[in-house]
C-alpha cells in the first residue's frame, strides 16, 4: 500500500514539474494567440487595401481579404502550438491534422460547405456587392459575402444572413444585373372605348414622364376581354433599382389616369348582374306541375 502511494506521489510530482516547465511556453503561446487576434484584423485591412489597388472586382477583393484573415489565424495557431509543445515537430502536426480531419469534417461540414460555397460565389460573381437580389423569400441589397453567409439588407432596413450553400444552390434573381428593367402595368377600359384611340392615348400619356426611358420605347398591348373591361398592358422601361421602379410606377399611374380623364375614357368598376325572383311563385309552379303528373 505504501509503495502504491509513493508511486502516485512520484507521478504527481513529475506531472507538476512538467507543467511548471511548460508554463512559460504556454504563456508565450497565449500571448501569440492574443497577438494573432489583433494582427489578423490589421493584416486583413492591409491586404484589402492592396487588393483594392490591384484588383477591380470587389468580390475578388473581399475573397483575398477573407483568405488573408484565415491564413493569419492558421499561422498564429501553428506557431503557438510549436512553442507550447517544443517536442511537436512538423511531421507530428501533419499526422495530427490527418487524423483529426475526418472528425473535424463531420463536426464542421456545414461550416466547410458554406465556406467553399462562399469562395465559389466570389470567384464566379453571379452578383456583385450592392446588387439588389431575390433569394427565396428574401429580397434586398447585397452588403457582404462573408465566409459563412451572404448578408443582404432588406428595403425595410433589416439584415438577413443567408448561408452561402443555400445561395449557391438556389435560384437567384439579380434585379440590377442590367442597366434597365421593364415594368408591366395592367389597365382596363370600358367596352365602348375605341381601342386604337385608347392605345394611342395611353402611349402618349407616358411621354416626358420622369424616370421613363425612351429606348426601349413604351408599348401598349390589348391582352384580353375581362368581365367588365377590355384589358390592356402598358410596358415601359426604367433604371433597375427598386426605388426607381417604385417611384416611376407612381408617376405612370398618375399620368395614365389623367390622360384617361382628358380623353373621356372610362376605367370601369367590376360589374355583376344579380337576378331576383319570388320564391313563393316558384313553389306554386312546382306544386302545379307535380299535381298534373
Amino acid at each position: 500500500m505504501t509503495a502504491i502511494l509513493q508511486e502516485i506521489q512520484t507521478r504527481l510530482i513529475q506531472i507538476i514539474g512538467e507543467a511548471v516547465q511548460l508554463l512559460p511556453a504556454i504563456l508565450v503561446a497565449a500571448v501569440i494567440l492574443a497577438l494573432t487576434k489583433w494582427g489578423a484584423k490589421n493584416f486583413q485591412r492591409v491586404v484589402y487595401q492592396g487588393a483594392r489597388r490591384l484588383l477591380r472586382s470587389r468580390s475578388l477583393q473581399s475573397l483575398v481579404s477573407q483568405i488573408s484573415y484565415v491564413a493569419a489565424w492558421v499561422t498564429g495557431i501553428l506557431a503557438a502550438a510549436v512553442i507550447a509543445f517544443p517536442n511537436l515537430g512538423l511531421g507530428d502536426i501533419v499526422a495530427l491534422l490527418g487524423l483529426g480531419s475526418v472528425a473535424i469534417g463531420f463536426a464542421f461540414q456545414d461550416i466547410f460547405k458554406n465556406f467553399l460555397a462562399g469562395i465559389l460565389l466570389l470567384l464566379q460573381e453571379p452578383f456583385e456587392l450592392h446588387d439588389q437580389i431575390i433569394v427565396g423569400d428574401f429580397e434586398g441589397i447585397v452588403e457582404e459575402v462573408a465566409i459563412r453567409s451572404t448578408q443582404i439588407r432588406t428595403y425595410r432596413g433589416e439584415q438577413v444572413l443567408i448561408p452561402n450553400s443555400i445561395v449557391f444552390t438556389s435560384p437567384v434573381t439579380v434585379l440590377t444585373a442590367f442597366s434597365s428593367r421593364r415594368t408591366d402595368l395592367a389597365i382596363g377600359v370600358d367596352y365602348n372605348t375605341p381601342l386604337p384611340m385608347a392605345v394611342q392615348v395611353l402611349k402618349e400619356a407616358l411621354d416626358g414622364v420622369e424616370g421613363i426611358m425612351t429606348e426601349p420605347e413604351v408599348e401598349v398591348d390589348v391582352v384580353g376581354f375581362g368581365d367588365s373591361s377590355i384589358d390592356l398592358l402598358v410596358r415601359y422601361w426604367t433604371l433597375p433599382q427598386r426605388l426607381e421602379v417604385r417611384r416611376a410606377q407612381t408617376r405612370v399611374m398618375i399620368a395614365l389616369k389623367a390622360a384617361c380623364d382628358r380623353a373621356d375614357i372610362s376605367i370601369p368598376y367590376p360589374i355583376r348582374t344579380v337576378y331576383h325572383y319570388d320564391q313563393r311563385e316558384f313553389n306554386e309552379l312546382f306544386s302545379r306541375s307535380e299535381s298534373q303528373n
